[in-house]
């Protein structure tokens, strides 16, 4: 058995069940929930006139909505010797991530939903082929065959399709 955790949610699947799908689904609902966030977030832009205070308010609410999900499901914090045994990249996925939601922001006005969304699938599904392929960042290995080359080649298709049209 083994555990998913995405932002304030736990998902428990068994491997090789029937349930494996409940993973797939909870996915692609995150997935949609990201675009949806992006609009939002483009909203909350045009009323405040900036993005920085936008992608502020943005992580705000998000970290209320953690600290609520650890508050009442009494999540207990880890020793600060456990922390101090993190790789230094392990603390960078907040600015990793501040980084998309600025560019989510500023661009999504620009450039549509669609195309905002496929750039960033796309840059995603190459930088995880990479990522994947060399093990970096915790990743276990799994090489970048023909299959997931040819995957990431249909990736720059179809943006280029929706770019397009």
């Amino acid at each position: 058995m083994w555990r998913a955790e995405v932002g304030v949610l736990r998902v428990r699947i068994l491997e090789g069940s029937h349930m494996k799908w409940l993973a797939w689904l909870f996915a692609f609902v995150a997935g949609g929930l990201i675009t949806c966030q992006v609009g939002s977030n483009s909203q909350l832009k045009k009323s405040l006139g900036q993005p920085l205070p936008a992608l502020f308010v943005n992580y705000a609410l998000g970290m209320a909505a953690v600290f609520l999900y650890i508050f009442f499901r009494q999540v207990p914090f880890p020793s600060t010797e456990k922390a101090f045994q993190t790789p230094w990249w392990g603390w960078l996925g907040g600015i990793f991530g501040a980084v998309y939601g600025l560019a989510a922001i500023v661009l999504a006005s620009q450039l549509g939903a669609a195309k905002l969304s496929a750039l960033v699938v796309t840059g995603q599904l190459i930088c995880s082929v990479v990522l994947d392929h060399f093990g970096l960042l915790s990743f276990d290995v799994h090489p970048a065959g023909w299959a997931r080359i040819a995957g990431c080649g249909l990736m720059v298709v179809g943006l280029i399709l929706i770019a397009k049209f």
